[in-house]
């Protein structure tokens, strides 16, 4: 997926820090610029893909700085960390309950409502425990 730094920060920076604060995350100039980026749109972003869309707009931001910014965002809620294929993390800015396709192909993921899928049955938790959610990845390929 390609991303456009300029598009996801114009505008979007007062929203953003009043959204950071609200999650009790302090909103530093570098943190605004990348929730900024991954909050323009409901779209699922790897860590590498924002480094590079920022650094592309001219952005002085570090590999940890980004790194560390996205895992304080999904600790607080703010976004939803998928790991989908074990090769890297994606970061989802759709924290509302949902479920994915995944291209093999091309690597997007795309958003699945829940009404979309049923499940009959599950099996009971083990004793004192509950289900707190479920990730469900589809993962699809092109007919052969």
């Amino acid at each position: 997926m390609e991303v456009s730094a300029a598009s996801g920060l114009s505008g979007a920076a007062g929203g953003c820090e009043r959204r950071l604060t609200e999650c009790g995350i302090r909103p530093t100039a570098q943190r605004v610029r990348i929730a900024a980026l991954l909050l323009s749109a409901p779209q699922h972003l790897s860590a590498e893909q924002i480094l590079a869309s920022l650094r592309s707009a001219g952005a002085r931001v570090s590999k940890a700085t980004v790194y560390n910014s996205l895992n304080l965002f999904a600790e607080r809620g703010l976004i939803r960390q998928l790991s989908v294929d074990g090769s890297r993390a994606w970061f989802d800015s759709n924290v509302d309950p949902h479920y994915h396709f995944h291209d093999l192909t091309t690597g997007a993921l795309i958003d699945v409502p829940v009404p979309a899928v049923q499940f009959r049955r599950l099996p009971p938790p083990p004793p004192g425990m509950e289900v707190a959610g479920i990730d469900l990845v589809i993962r699809l390929r092109k007919k052969m």
